[in-house]
């Protein structure tokens, strides 16, 4: 398995990319494959304030129903709406299409805490 390099990592399997002072947050192909089939995703409001490594979520899929966690501290700025109709895009396009939110964050250093593709992929068996 591979995960773009342009992203951090959480253990649990969510991927940070940056853009300036937001970083978007979804989940990885793994962590999509073993959800199976994904049919609900519940994501926080614009303008919420999000603590590193807390749950901001939850997905549910056929199999099971998971938190799903940010590495960095912020504000939520956007939310992919077309999840709420199309969760199976999550299935299909993890790390384009099926981002979950944008987080301006409050702490730069907080993505520096995360894992590197590499050591995501070490840490998790892959």
């Amino acid at each position: 398995m591979s995960a773009p390099t342009d992203r951090r990592y959480l253990q649990t399997h969510e991927w940070h990319q940056p853009q300036g002072d937001t970083i978007t947050i979804g989940i990885t192909q793994f962590a999509a494959d073993e959800l199976t089939d994904i049919t609900f995703v519940q994501l926080p409001k614009v303008g919420t304030k999000l603590i590193a490594n807390k749950a901001f979520g939850e997905i549910e899929s056929v199999k099971a129903t998971s938190d799903l966690y940010s590495g960095v501290s912020g504000e939520v700025v956007a939310v992919n709406e077309k999840l709420s109709g199309e969760p199976g895009l999550v299935n299909r396009d993890p790390y384009a299409g099926g981002w979950m939110i944008k987080v301006k964050v409050t702490d730069a250093a907080d993505m520096t805490k995360l894992l590197s593709t590499e050591d995501y992929l070490t840490k998790t068996g892959h």
